[in-house]
């Protein structure tokens, strides 16, 4: 059961008690009011506490998110930027085996020419 569904629960719950117990109340309450008052305490307390830590779990699972989605972006970055020096890197290198042949088929022709 997800955790949002178990606060709902539990709310539900309070909410029902809680209705239940309205009603006028006297100065001088009895001991089962007094413990259904501190049993409706405890469980705004638990309800809240609950709340509390979903939202913070919750930010924290959107900073992860942000903090992945940042780090996916870099990696992008870094890889295009890669790909294009390495791309240029094989373009110098074809370049000047380009011109090592032509050099080569030169002194060829220079040297059938004698």
């Amino acid at each position: 059961m997800r955790a949002s569904s178990i606060v709902s629960t539990v709310l539900s719950v309070l909410l029902v008690a809680g209705v239940a117990g309205c009603g006028k109340r006297d100065e001088a309450m009895g001991p089962a009011q007094k413990a259904g008052q501190a049993v409706d305490n405890a469980g705004d307390k638990v309800a809240r506490d609950i709340q509390d830590k979903l939202d913070r779990a919750n930010a924290a699972a959107r900073q992860v998110a942000d903090s992945a989605s940042q780090t996916k972006d870099k990696i992008a970055d870094a890889t295009a930027d890669a790909a294009a020096d390495a791309s240029k890197g094989l373009d110098k290198a074809t370049e000047e085996v380009g011109k090592k042949v032509e050099r080569a088929g030169e002194k060829i022709q220079e040297a059938a020419k004698k």
